[in-house]
């Protein structure tokens, strides 16, 4: 692993989280790409980097680099992993993988046709006791999976004065809460339970109608500027909720919402089985909720030790020793640098792929396409 490099493109919040967890896995970061050569220059100097590339063609042609992270607004997605993948480089790209299924099936089939590693960030798989969950539902620990429901809330654009690039569908996409945290929620379940989504039914809204836009740069999570801005009209849903069918029989339903108050990053779930239940949310993460009928109900703590052998290998401390959001990232750089690393790129892989990117897309369009037309609608994979 160690004989890997890597580069970044993006230089914002999700940017800098990718770059401290390549540096905890001990791998090399080349250098980084950002939207100027100033602003490049800025943080390669900030951040202790060798090298600020002054376009793409000059990170594609950097021979030294095996992997970039592309961690940019969504319209660039499709654009950046196509000219890395081109240049024989393998790609790690948050997600969403891009703005629609044309542009992901695209990369799906580039990266086949290049034999590279395509990974998409869903690093929320990685938080040890989401792997626990995992773990136990796949040896039977809660018998059949029946249920699923739970939520991804957030109070980050609670405001009408709140604002990000998102909100604006040619950069983001046309759907925002759902493509941004509900593909979060909806891939930990479809892994959890080893079902597919087979059918969606969901109300989407867009709370606040209008929102006033700034005359100025706003990074991601951070307060607005003051100044002069623009009223613009939001098409792009705040809240939704879809119920869901999966393989098997399974039935679910999931809420997402940024603008509720309070909520900073809450992702929760529950798993109901024919013979118990697990339950977890993102604001305690070092708890796993073990429901029984006949027994006492359980609270496990996050402790390797006590973990599934499957599931303690993605705990980095020992017990009493909490971990959080950025050791997802660096859990998740870990399976996807050592299956680089590997060399049979034809082997079975445990990271989310470009191909799990694609089908969260097909998942967004069956979502968008019930809303519009208040009906079920059925999931095509092919």
């Amino acid at each position: 692993m160690h004989n890997l490099r890597a580069a970044i493109i993006g230089l914002g919040f999700v940017g800098r989280a990718h770059l401290e967890a390549l540096r905890r896995q001990g791998i090399p970061v080349a250098g980084i790409l950002g939207s100027s050569p100033e602003r490049t220059e800025e943080a390669r100097a900030m951040l202790g980097l060798d090298r600020a590339y002054k376009s793409l063609d000059d990170l594609a042609q950097d021979s030294s680099v095996n992997v970039v992270h592309v961690c940019t607004p969504n319209y660039l997605h499709l654009e950046e992993a196509t000219g890395t993948l081109d240049s024989g480089k393998h790609v790690l790209c948050e997600k969403p993988l891009a703005m629609d299924t044309r542009q992901s099936s695209a990369l799906v089939d580039l990266a086949t046709k290049r034999n590279l590693a395509g990974c998409v960030a869903y690093n929320l798989r990685y938080y040890p006791l989401c792997q626990e969950a995992h773990a136990m539902v796949q040896r039977g620990a809660i018998g059949e999976p029946r249920l699923v429901h739970g939520s991804f809330l957030q109070d980050w654009l609670f405001y009408p004065t709140d604002w990000n690039w998102r909100l604006e569908p040619h950069l983001g996409g046309d759907l925002r809460a759902v493509s941004d945290i509900g593909t979060h929620w909806l891939d930990l379940m479809m892994w959890i339970t080893g079902s597919r989504v087979t059918e969606v039914c969901a109300d989407l809204a867009t709370v606040i109608p209008v929102r006033n836009k700034p005359r100025g740069r706003v990074e991601t999570f951070q307060q607005r500027a003051k100044g002069e801005f623009d009223e613009i009209k939001i098409s792009t849903d705040d809240y939704a909720s879809v119920l869901l069918h999966f393989e098997r029989g399974l039935r679910g339903v999931m809420t997402v919402s940024q603008v509720s108050a309070g909520r900073k990053a809450r992702l929760w779930f529950e798993v109901d089985g024919s013979e118990g239940s697990l339950a977890w949310h993102s604001e305690e993460p070092n708890t796993l909720w073990i429901g029984h009928r006949s027994e006492p109900n359980q609270n496990m703590m996050k402790d390797p030790a006590l973990m599934s052998p499957a599931a303690r290998g993605y705990s980095a401390y020992p017990g009493g020793h909490t971990e959080g959001y950025p050791d997802t990232f660096a859990q998740l750089f870990k399976d996807f640098y050592t299956y680089i690393s590997g060399g049979n790129l034809s082997a079975p892989r445990s990271f989310p792929t470009f191909e799990t990117g694609h089908e969260e897309l097909i998942l967004c369009d069956a979502i968008a396409q019930s809303a519009r037309e208040r009906k079920w609608v059925t999931i095509k994979y092919d």
